[in-house]
């Protein structure tokens, strides 16, 4: 069968590659086009569009990008008309996902919402465009039961792909001296908001007679280049860049800085003590606080504090995301053995809530049979 895929950021290449494995592994004849990333094309098919072209986060980075947006959106519609799917898939990436699942389904094309538009935390409205035009939601996170239980929205949770995609990873060392890990997101709107700040940690870090020799690991994102770290790595050679070894960068760390997403959770499979940062413009803090009152539905921004609904990890947003705020809690990650006993302990019922292996190849063999 043939399937078309759309993932619009890093982590959906993660999930869709893994998805598209299962989907060969149940399906011999399955045919892939997709617009994706570099994980999605290592699996096979035809790479339409690379995500990082229309990548955007938040609300100004959405209207400075829209021209680029509205234009993949008509060329995606027309492949889709093109190819004949005889199922399109969307991975998580709202904005743009839905549209695609309403012009879908116009038009009789079977449409699978992989990775659910996290409508319990803002944008409810999104729901009835799922019961409208999609026809199987698969979500990837038990707190995300009851909530579209209670939505009335068909669903199937086959557990989280995350935790089949760490249990297989190879490790390897990335420095051979003790180190916090960074994880400063994959958009450049986040490593712009967040290297300033974690650079002034490194740089006060590296003060500490106790933390000379120590060094800050970079995690590059996927997307990204060199380039796009240099202005705040020039001149800092305790600072290190290496790129396509997250999950080793994550395994070796003594430490981990993240801005919140994907990696936080990672970071709680592998193992690897946390403290999550974020922040946005203003402008769009603004409308997630007033207009769309998003911390109206949730108590927190991190998927693993989520999962438990309690803090596992704390979480320093916007305004107290400083340097002086991350580099204390990085060393109480490090000093504090009780403190980081605790959040491990934490880690272990989280990845308890994940269940167990195999959720890519059981959501395909529910999408075969769908079809």
């Amino acid at each position: 069968m043939k399937y078309y895929l759309i993932a619009g950021e890093a982590s959906g290449d993660l999930h869709a590659s893994n998805l598209m494995k299962g989907l060969k592994a149940e399906d011999q004849e399955a045919e892939f086009r997709f617009v994706g990333g570099d994980l999605m094309a290592a699996v096979g098919g035809k790479l339409v569009r690379h995500y990082k072209e229309g990548a955007a986060m938040g609300v100004t980075d959405v209207l400075r990008k829209a021209g680029t947006i509205l234009g993949a959106l008509k060329a995606t519609k027309a492949d889709i008309l093109e190819w004949k799917p005889d199922a399109v898939i969307l991975v998580d990436y709202p904005g743009f996902n839905m549209k695609i699942a309403k012009f879908a389904h116009a038009r009789g094309i079977k449409v699978f919402y992989y990775i659910a538009p996290k409508t319990w935390a803002s944008r409810e409205s999104r729901n009835r465009k799922l019961k409208k035009y999609v026809d199987k939601l698969f979500i990837v996170f038990p707190f995300e039961i009851p909530y579209f239980t209670q939505k009335g929205i068909p669903f199937i949770y086959k557990g989280n792909p995350l935790v089949d995609a760490i249990e297989a990873a190879e490790f390897s060392n990335v420095c051979d001296k003790p180190y916090v890990a960074l994880l400063a997101g994959s958009r450049k709107g986040e490593i712009s908001r967040m290297m300033p700040i974690c650079m002034e940690v490194a740089d006060k870090l590296h003060a500490l007679p106790e933390y000379k020799d120590w060094k800050i690991v970079l995690a590059g994102a996927p997307a990204r280049s060199a380039e796009d770290y240099s202005a705040w790595l020039e001149g800092r050679d305790y600072v290190q860049l290496v790129f396509g070894q997250t999950y080793s960068v994550l395994h070796g760390a003594q430490a981990a800085i993240i801005n919140s997403g994907t990696a936080s959770l990672e970071a709680a499979l592998i193992g690897t003590p946390q403290v999550v940062c974020w922040s946005t413009s203003a402008v769009t803090a603004f409308l997630a606080r007033k207009v769309f009152r998003v911390m109206d539905h949730i108590k927190f921004i991190s998927l693993g504090n989520l999962i438990l609904d309690r803090l596992a990890f704390r979480e320093l947003v916007q305004e107290e995301f400083t340097s002086e705020a991350v580099l204390a809690e990085v060393r109480r990650l490090i000093e504090d053995q009780t403190y980081r006993g605790k959040m491990l302990s934490e880690y272990s019922e989280i990845k308890k809530a994940l269940g167990g292996g195999g959720a890519s190849r059981a959501v395909a063999r529910e999408m075969i049979s769908l079809i």
